[in-house]
């Protein structure tokens, strides 16, 4: 008797979609479903390993190299494999969602790379996970074309030449996909998002000269490497091809990945073409695992901690280094700064730091960087051109003068800025509108003239948690408590009101987002990521 048939995925609770079939065809539920029956116990292990982490930060309050894979770290033999032509030179990169008018652009836009979000600038709605993939095969078939309903204007591929190679970013190891579920267990959406875009695209992309290009968001050790580095052996033998030709680049956007960027890279060396530095979430992070560690460990206002902060400086540096030592691309910063229609002034102020952050990228050996806007591409570019010229990257520049010390990533109190009563009224504003907009569906959202993702929303509500449990006192006498938190909240939400009118505001989720907000913000109970709460309400 044979055996039986593995049970299929079940759809659940998700209203079908046009061309859904094409996205989840049996032979590609299939491959997921294998993927979650052969990896998903694993990753639960390695989240339960990460409260443990947690738990022990919060016992010493310190972080350093690992002494179990020091002989990793000393060993100067090992490289990561070359890159593929298509990713060597990455002097400028941008990021977006993967909804259709996104795609388009991003492709055309003269970027080297497009970095396809299904993670930080996508909220996880079943339209988002599903339509963004069939947009990511309409885009490598050039079957994508894009007509603004309100300003008519019509959007379309450039010549394949003139394209940006697609690096796509599947969700955080922590979210799972809920309408997606094997005998009643929810599959990881990292696996649902990687999987689904293996499938269908692995061949095609080969076929275009490029291949099936990741970026890996909130790793936090080299065994979660190690796990990615597992699904991608299994992945390119399920469908037949050869072995090295998925590339991944890790988002180094938590402090204890940052420790571990040596073996991060080791146990992804046949797959590996790169680490980023991710600076939001790698704030974010230092306040999650070092939020009970006293006053040395409070940051201040975001916008006060620039990447020529000690502490900072040293995270970039030796992820330059680190790459270089070991042949894998140093990729930059976001520049998040969205251009105004209608302040020239605002811009002109905005392009010279994007230029002077840009400059300071490419002259410390950081190979490309990231924008979140075109506009911002040729001003990237001129900045990565002015430096390495012809040449695709430096990672012929070893930093070897670089030399960081354990304690240096987390000496947080070598910043002279101090928290801010505008900086609370800040995250405030910023967390209720972001919040706001994601449970709407939007994972990419202009606030303030920045593009803002998940990551500074994080860092928001992570910040009025810090301030008030860290009692800090404002420059105008303050404290931070809940009740000035609950205070400043209710005054943004009316501005909000009085700013887009009673009707706008009955037709948007402001209300809800508030309350999420100082849910996340003010439970002593700190939520790992406000999107497990926030998913629980999203449509």
């Amino acid at each position: 008797m044979s055996a039986p048939a593995p049970s299929p995925l079940a759809i659940v609770d998700a209203e079908p979609l046009p061309r859904q079939d094409e996205v989840l065809s049996h032979a590609a539920l299939a491959f997921v479903a294998e993927l979650h029956r052969q990896f998903t116990p694993r990753r639960d292990e390695l989240l339960a390993r990460r409260g443990e982490r947690r738990a022990e930060i919060a016992r010493t309050s310190t972080l350093d190299f690992l002494p179990e894979t020091a002989a990793i770290r000393a060993d100067d033999s090992w490289k990561v494999a070359p890159a593929p032509a298509a990713l060597n030179d990455r002097r400028v990169e941008i990021t977006g969602p993967t909804d259709r008018k996104m795609t388009i652009n991003a492709l055309n836009s003269g970027a080297k790379v497009w970095l396809a979000d299904f993670e930080d600038a996508s909220a996880p709605t079943w339209e988002n996970v599903i339509l963004g993939q069939l947009n990511l095969i309409d885009a490598y078939t050039r079957n994508i074309d894009f007509t603004d309903p309100r300003s008519g204007k019509s959007y379309a591929l450039k010549p394949a030449g003139e394209l940006a190679t697609v690096v796509t970013r599947p969700r955080g190891w922590h979210l799972n996909e809920r309408h997606l579920q094997l005998d009643g267990t929810p599959v990881p959406g990292a696996l649902v998002d990687f999987g689904l875009c293996f499938f269908h695209n692995a061949q095609r992309l080969i076929d275009l000269g490029k291949g099936p290009y990741f970026y890996l968001p909130k790793t936090e050790s080299h065994l979660e490497a190690r796990l990615w580095n597992d699904i991608f052996v299994f992945a390119q033998d399920y469908v037949g091809i050869p072995q090295g030709t998925v590339r991944a680049t890790v988002l180094i956007e938590t402090i204890t990945a940052a420790y571990e960027m040596e073996e991060i890279l080791y146990e992804l060396r046949d797959h590996a073409s790169g680490l980023n530095a991710g600076r939001w979430d790698y704030l974010f992070s230092i306040v999650k695992n070092f939020r009970d560690g006293g006053a040395k460990f409070v940051l201040p206002d975001r916008n006060a901690v620039t990447m020529t902060a000690p502490f900072m400086r040293a995270y970039t540096e030796l992820l330059v280094r680190t790459c270089h030592k070991r042949g894998a691309h140093a990729i930059g910063g976001m520049a998040a700064f969205i251009p105004s229609r209608r302040d020239a002034e605002v811009n002109k102020v905005a392009f010279e730091k994007v230029k002077a952050d840009k400059d300071r990228e490419a002259h410390d050996g950081f190979d490309g960087s990231w924008v979140a806007h075109p506009d911002l591409v040729p001003i990237a570019m001129a900045s990565f051109d002015a430096v390495l010229g012809e040449k695709p990257n430096q990672k012929d520049r070893l930093r070897e003068d670089v030399s960081v010390a354990a304690g240096d990533l987390i000496a947080i109190d070598t910043l002279d800025a101090k928290p801010t009563y505008d900086g609370l009224r800040n995250a405030v504003a910023v967390g209720i509108r972001y919040i706001e907009a994601w449970l709407r569906g939007m994972g990419a959202v202009a606030i303030f003239n920045l593009m803002e993702d998940a990551a500074t929303a994080e860092i928001s509500r992570s910040q009025i948690w810090q301030w008030i449990n860290a009692d800090v006192v404002f420059e105008n006498g303050e404290h931070a408590t809940a009740d000035l938190a609950r205070k400043v909240a209710a005054e943004e939400l009316a501005a909000i009101r009085t700013e887009i009118g009673d009707e706008a505001f009955a037709s948007g989720r402001w209300q809800q987002a508030h309350d999420l907000l100082l849910q996340v913000s003010l439970d002593q109970d700190y939520a790992d990521f406000l999107t497990l709460p926030a998913y629980e309400q999203l449509g």
